[in-house]
């Protein structure tokens, strides 16, 4: 048998090279090469099997139509993200910082779907008393629920068969390993055996599998980068842990939209579901102060309103500090450049902090209207009106551009209590405004100037 020797694997693009490179020759990575330890098999497997049927290529026309079962989880947040529920073979990769509360949403997920199938709940981080006291707080029931604390893949994969759970997780990924490579746990190449062998039973029987993934320093899901492309759906679980509010989003999804979001609650009893989060981000929102505006954003097909604060304060310092939490940094920086060149405020010396409330990330760019009010608002101390929300974007002429699903936005803010809704003149023109809702046209940011002076 040949000795192992060292090889030098790229986490982004899995290419492999004899010794380590800055960057990688493939994908151009810069410090992405790790080392692993490969190990020649005695006995190679010869690539053509006479157990294996040859498939040939068919035309698409005659391919049979697929149904698309989907499970629903019971967690309606969730079965959002997913755009329905688990399905049937698919295989799910939930990833998010350590703490944030990835196992307490999988034991939830155990104890909605334990008592109408059968899952098997495989630990390589906790033992089973572990797992039984956090059941027993977050109240699931144990009917259906098998726990297995193992991480040998080999052993993994015979007490699946064994017991043929209609639902897999795994928690984490980067704690199993298989026999096959000689490599540590968490090692680029058990990362990528391991959850292969889990993809091809997931396939092969229809069964759903969920892997926890851990997150790198970077913030990015640990492991090749292949791994994310491998499976069928990736989630994020966000949030700031000394926030009790939690995100989760999906940045892959064969089986559904990418847009959606869904909202929970830590308590003490586990993660509760946020059905209406704009009234939650709105509900400790100040008054008489100014810098504060509400802002409606679309994510995926449901409206939030979410609130954005602004601090805007003189200073003496030659580079004047700025902090955008939840904004774009580069479109903070546009946002004041329009505002400088366009109406002569001068924000170059002052401090600037911009703050998104709820630790809701805006990539939305409707959302340019209400950040500009925020702004000129902190900076002249005038106080918007709290039944005032503002939508929409603004172009490097000063000029407020349409923005998608306008009626949709103003929907929801009239429902919330809003009855002065400021939009973009092109999504006004032609419409008329509901009993007791103002809807104030924007052609240009000297428009939002002027709104704010009619408040002075």
């Amino acid at each position: 048998m040949k000795a192992p020797k060292k090889i030098f694997v790229c986490t982004e693009c899995d290419a492999q090279t004899p010794k380590w490179l800055g960057r990688c020759p493939e994908c151009g990575s810069w410090n992405s090469l790790v080392e692993e330890t490969y190990a020649a098999s005695a006995s190679p497997v010869s690539v053509t099997s006479s157990a294996r049927v040859a498939e040939h290529a068919a035309p698409l026309t005659d391919t049979e139509d697929a149904d698309c079962v989907r499970t629903v989880t019971g967690i309606g947040e969730l079965d959002r993200v997913l755009g329905g529920g688990l399905v049937d073979g698919s295989v799910v990769l939930l990833a998010g910082e350590p703490g944030i509360g990835k196992s307490t949403l999988l034991m939830q997920l155990c104890g909605a779907l334990g008592t109408e199938g059968k899952l098997l709940y495989v630990s390589g981080e906790e033992s089973r008393p572990q797992l039984k006291i956090r059941a027993k707080r977050l109240g699931t029931a144990g009917e259906g629920i098998l726990l297995l604390t193992e991480t040998d893949l080999d052993t993994i994969l015979t007490e699946y068969e064994r017991v043929k759970p209609d639902i897999l997780i795994v928690d984490s990924i980067q704690t199993i390993y298989s026999q096959r490579a000689n490599s540590a746990p968490g090692s680029i190449t058990q990362v990528r055996e391991c959850a292969a062998a889990l993809m091809q039973r997931a396939k092969a029987d229809g069964v759903s599998v969920i892997i926890v993934g851990h997150v790198n320093k970077e913030g990015g899901i640990a492991g090749p980068k292949v791994l994310e492309h491998m499976v069928d759906a990736v989630l994020y679980f966000e949030g700031d842990r000394s926030q009790s509010y939690r995100i989760i989003r999906a940045a892959k999804n064969r089986y559904g939209s990418t847009n959606e979001i869904g909202v929970f609650e830590m308590c003490d009893t586990g993660l509760r579901e946020v059905e209406n989060p704009s009234a939650m981000l709105l509900s400790e929102r100040p008054t008489n102060v100014s810098g504060s505006c509400a802002v409606c954003i679309l994510e995926g097909t449901r409206p939030i309103i979410a609130e954005i604060q602004a601090l805007v304060t003189p200073t003496n310092a030659q580079n004047p500090r700025r902090t955008a939490n939840g904004i774009d940094y580069n479109r903070m920086f546009l946002l004041l450049a329009v505002l400088e060149k366009r109406l002569g405020l001068r924000f170059s010396s002052c401090d600037v902090y911009l703050n998104v409330i709820g630790g809701l990330r805006i990539d939305d760019p409707g959302a340019d209207a209400a950040v500009a009010l925020a702004l000129i608002s902190s900076m002249r101390d005038i106080v918007i009106p709290p039944d005032l929300i503002a939508m929409g974007e603004i172009g490097l002429a000063g000029e407020f551009r349409t923005i998608s699903s306008a009626d949709q936005r103003a929907a929801e803010a009239a429902r919330l209590g809003f009855t002065k809704i400021a939009l973009p003149k092109r999504c006004i023109d032609g419409k008329m405004a509901a009993g007791g809702i103002d809807l104030v046209p924007l052609g240009g940011i000297y428009d939002a100037l002027t709104l704010l002076a009619k408040k002075e």
